[in-house]
């Protein structure tokens, strides 16, 4: 396989960046709408969680977008997500897929004006081969890799285990050897003066305050069109909605269905619904277990029985569920692969959902054993009562909508539930560590489904304290991984796809992940102050949450008299990149840096 870099934009970034006003007050912080100009940050309105800027760590979404626009791996995903250039032009295979080679054009550089060498590549992918506390965020990624050697300044090879199917070159960012190798990169915070390849890098960081980001002028595709890019912190979405409505941000996504509502007909306010990668799951604790094998939280040990595990999944109504909290703006769940990948999507031969019936878990649970007491709660087999949390963010509205029609349709199956609202910090710890009994959860998939399926084997459970590998659920299971290992494996693209749906399917039907259900996206920005948004897929994609940086590198200011009154309206044509300051401030209290793993719109 092989692909060429795409041919330099030669406009360049005029005027010089606008300071912006931070009030740490109410809701959010108070920035004067602005007239359209090149010197004005685009603003973005962001209320998830950062847990590092470190891209050997950071997995949560908020930390992994802003590093998008700052790391690029050695190959890129498009516009329509298919394989393109990032610090490699090109790149070919030998014939029995075991040697890849990657070429580096002698155009590429740093942002401090050093050049990107095959050395830089070679030191990120040994950095996560041989140190377990660097493999958080890809270490599922080189397992197959023997080795990585630079043949020269320009050429890396990478010669692996066994052929597989994913591109090695996509999806790690790399970094540059020269400033990493001076410090310990496991504790390397990389958030303030960083150096990066790609459009915009970070120049500081206040925890709770600020991120600033400047423009890349060695960026090889161009340098960017406008000032900045101002990640403006909401305590939730509601405030983010009233700070588009008055012109403190320019853009906003990961609205509810009611917040998109109301910003119907608003002035020069555009609403756009993209293609989603993400699903929303409930996830349930099998017993979790280290990466030794032992047992780790404090999860109910009734869940370890795969039958209450069916039931529950037999207890939620998805339909209910996408048609009351969605207003039906999604798409019903069925594995962890999104609609948007329709080559990966549904369940293998032989595999089926499990459907919505209270009838059919009654007498599942009566066969199995648990009886009803007086109370009508069930047993478990210690003859406790069956009573299970449910843990759920306090930032996402539709957590505990779910949770009330849970709580109901659990009762009527003869299980209590005690739901938990808690912080997005408090899910990510105790649930990477076991310790909770169902919570809500989800992840967004890239074009290749390699990564997802990754988290899954028995080599990603992490260490007993948390650290180690990212897995989804700390679970384990032979029969996955040889289907994991089969997929990952096969070279026919068609024979693939089946591998893939029965590696999914397999996951699905060990009922720890229960896919609710695929959101769309909801957007929504100033047509009064920012065009060009690059949406990817450019049919129907979305501006925010991509696999790449288009959204944002395509945005130019607008004229002053060219604003407009937008609802529902199609976003304009791709244009020349755009540059980055983003500041970041928090309102209604700092924000907590969160390990390893978070819930739904939180994670990558």
């Amino acid at each position: 396989m092989i692909t060429t870099s795409r041919p330099r934009f030669l406009r360049a970034l005029t005027g010089v960046a606008a300071a912006a006003l931070l009030t740490l007050a109410g809701l959010a912080v108070t920035t004067p709408a602005h007239a359209a100009d090149d010197s004005k940050p685009i603003k973005v309105a962001m209320f998830n969680d950062i847990d590092t800027f470190n891209p050997f760590t950071a997995v949560l979404l908020q930390s992994t977008g802003i590093n998008r626009y700052q790391y690029e791996a050695l190959v890129g995903y498009g516009r329509n997500s298919e394989p393109d250039a990032g610090i490699a032009d090109t790149w070919d295979t030998s014939d029995d897929g075991i040697t890849w080679t990657f070429h580096i054009p002698k155009d590429r550089t740093w942002s401090d004006g050093k050049a990107i060498t095959a050395d830089d590549v070679v030191y990120t992918y040994t950095s996560i081969m041989k140190t377990s506390a660097l493999q958080a965020a890809n270490g599922g990624l080189v397992t197959n890799i023997a080795d990585v050697k630079a043949t020269d300044p320009q050429t890396v090879v990478m010669t692996l285990k066994s052929a597989q199917a994913p591109n090695p070159g996509q999806e790690i960012p790399i970094v540059p050897k020269h400033i990493w190798d001076k410090q310990d990169p496991a504790k390397f915070a990389a958030d303030k003066d960083v150096v990066g390849s790609g459009p915009f890098t970070i120049t500081t960081y206040k925890t709770g305050q600020s991120v600033e980001l400047k423009a890349n002028p060695h960026f090889w595709r161009g340098k960017p069109q406008v000032s900045g890019v101002t990640y403006v912190a909401y305590k939730n979405s509601d405030a983010a909605v009233q700070g588009l409505k008055s012109g403190e941000v320019d853009i906003a996504d990961g609205l509810t269905p009611a917040q998109y509502d109301s910003l119907k007909g608003a002035k020069n306010i555009t609403r756009h619904a993209g293609i989603g990668r993400r699903y929303q799951a409930l996830a349930i604790n099998p017993g979790a277990i280290d990466i030794d094998g032992k047992p780790m939280g404090d999860g109910n040990p009734a869940l370890k029985d795969p039958k209450l595990r069916e039931a529950i999944f037999m207890a939620v109504d998805k339909k209910t569920l996408l048609d009351r909290v969605l207003q039906g703006l999604g798409d019903l769940g069925q594995t962890e692969v999104p609609k948007s990948y329709e080559k990966y999507f549904g369940f293998a031969e032989g595999y089926e959902e499990v459907p919505f019936d209270l009838d059919g878990a009654n007498k599942l649970l009566d066969e199995a054993g648990y009886k009803k007491g007086a109370n009508g709660i069930r047993e478990d087999k210690d003859g406790k009562p069956l009573k299970l949390r449910l843990m759920g963010r306090n930032t996402e509205p539709a957590h505990a909508q779910m949770a009330d029609f849970l709580t109901s349709w659990f009762k009527d199956i003869g299980i209590a539930l005690d739901v938990s609202m808690v912080t997005p910090d408090k899910v990510n710890e105790d649930s990477t560590l076991g310790n909770y009994d169902l919570y809500f959860t989800g992840w967004s998939l890239g074009p290749d489904p390699d990564n997802q399926l990754a988290m899954n084997t028995c080599a990603s459970r992490p260490n007993a304290d948390g650290s180690g590998n990212t897995s989804e659920n700390n679970w384990c299971s032979p029969e996955f991984d040889a289907a994991f290992k089969a997929q990952h494996a096969e070279l026919d693209e068609g024979k693939r796809q089946e591998l893939v749906k029965k590696a999914f399917s397999i996951l699905y039907d060990a009922y720890v992940s229960d896919p609710i259900w695929y959101i769309k996206p909801l957007e929504a920005y100033r047509s009064d102050h920012f065009t060009g948004f690059g949406l990817q897929p450019e049919k129907g994609g979305v501006i925010l949450n991509q696999n790449g940086y288009w959204g944002l590198y395509g945005a130019k200011p607008v004229s002053s008299d060219s604003a407009s009154s937008d609802d529902d309206g199609g976003l304009p044509g791709w244009v020349i990149p755009v540059g980055a300051i983003v500041v970041l401030a928090a309102a209604g209290g700092a924000i907590v840096a969160s390990r390893r793993r978070s819930t739904g719109e939180d994670r990558e």
